[in-house]
């Protein structure tokens, strides 16, 4: 996997952070550089870990459906996508928790909740033979970044960045699936 598309997919993953970060920005009435920092550290290091631990586990079964490896990753990402599209077009579950709060107790859901679908994407990377450390590293720093943004631009313009980020993360990775099947099929 080239290392754009790997920035790309670490785009489209950050996006769910990035939303709830916005709302967290959202529900201060002024930002500090701690708070910004808290929820990049928070999202950032869960997007990081879960990959590792999908490719973990995609390893253990990647000799059993090597044949099928490229219908997974299709399959997983488009579902992923579909889900963020999904709860981009009907508002997710990040409204209902009590975002003003940065501290461990209100971010650890918040950050769990927003990586699963790296979970998954780990298990894609370990059937592409992605290298995890590369991927994990840079997706931990997209979503770092963008996660610190994100409290900074909540806190100046407002929810409706939120959703379309969310929404066009969602697109990312079901058109990311498909280029990986189409590739395999030999179309691409």
């Amino acid at each position: 996997m080239r290392l754009w598309e790997l920035f790309v997919i670490a785009v489209a993953l950050s996006m769910d952070a990035f939303a709830v970060s916005v709302c967290k920005g959202l529900s201060v009435s002024r930002v500090r550089a701690g708070q910004a920092v808290r929820a990049g550290v928070w999202f950032g290091g869960f997007q990081a870990l879960m990959p590792v631990l999908g490719y973990a586990l995609g390893v253990r079964f990647q000799a059993l459906i090597a044949q099928i490896d490229h219908w997974i990753a299709f399959v997983l990402l488009g579902l992923i996508g579909a889900n963020m599209i999904r709860e981009a077009l009907t508002g997710g579950e990040e409204e209902r928790a009590d975002m003003a709060d940065f501290t461990p107790r209100a971010m650890l859901p918040l950050a769990v909740a927003t990586s699963i679908d790296a979970l998954a994407v780990g298990v894609t990377f370990a059937f592409l033979q992605a290298n995890i450390w590369q991927a994990a590293g840079l997706i931990g720093l997209v979503t770092f970044a963008l996660s610190a943004a994100g409290v900074w631009v909540g806190s100046r313009f407002g929810a409706r960045y939120g959703t379309r980020a969310e929404l066009a993360g969602g697109i990312i990775l079901v058109v990311m699936g498909c280029r990986i099947l189409l590739e395999h099929l030999g179309v691409l």
